[in-house]
């Protein structure tokens, strides 16, 4: 089966409440310590209940033959004192295997699409730095203006158990 045929028959629609642990098991997949061991949001099922719970019109998934094979969940941001409301991309991912078959653009296509019925004017993603496959994609979609930004983070658990064999 070629990726444009793949592509033709991939469905996208709302995602309901029977596929939540669909989505959560393709994102454990997905988003391990492997693909981003320094991503500041981490993937559980907080994430996907949160922002079903929340924006379930921009929870979108995708399939192919009835299976689950993507999804991608975003939310709107409206800043107080701004006319501008933004949509944030805040996952999206499509099973390993199928990654370059077209389901990802159509899953960005339909998010997009309800973005702007919402009234948004900007779309924000953000990804990590060596995420060449995701930035690429972005890239195709349209997006520009890569900005490279600074993320630390502190690992208290790590001090607590250093300490405490210090002072023994």
């Amino acid at each position: 089966m070629s990726r444009e045929k793949v592509s033709g028959l991939v469905e996208i629609r709302e995602m309901t409440i029977d596929d939540l642990a669909g989505v959560f098991h393709l994102g454990e997949q997905l988003f391990t310590s492997d693909f981003s061991p320094s991503m500041y949001r981490t993937w559980d099922e907080y994430e996907v209940t949160t922002l079903f719970n929340s924006d379930s019109q921009l929870c979108l998934v995708a399939e192919l033959d009835d299976d689950l094979v993507g999804f991608a969940l975003g939310t709107t941001v409206e800043k107080q004192n701004s006319a501008w409301k933004y949509g944030y991309l805040v996952w999206i991912g499509v099973k390993p295997g199928l990654q370059k078959g077209g389901a990802g653009h159509k899953l960005f296509a339909e998010i997009r699409h309800r973005m702007e019925g919402q009234g948004v004017r900007m779309i924000v993603i953000d990804t990590d730095a060596e995420n060449e496959a995701g930035i690429n994609f972005f890239k195709k979609q349209g997006f520009g203006n890569i900005q490279k930004h600074v993320y630390m983070t502190l690992n208290l658990a790590k001090q607590r158990r250093r300490r405490k064999a210090k002072n023994g």
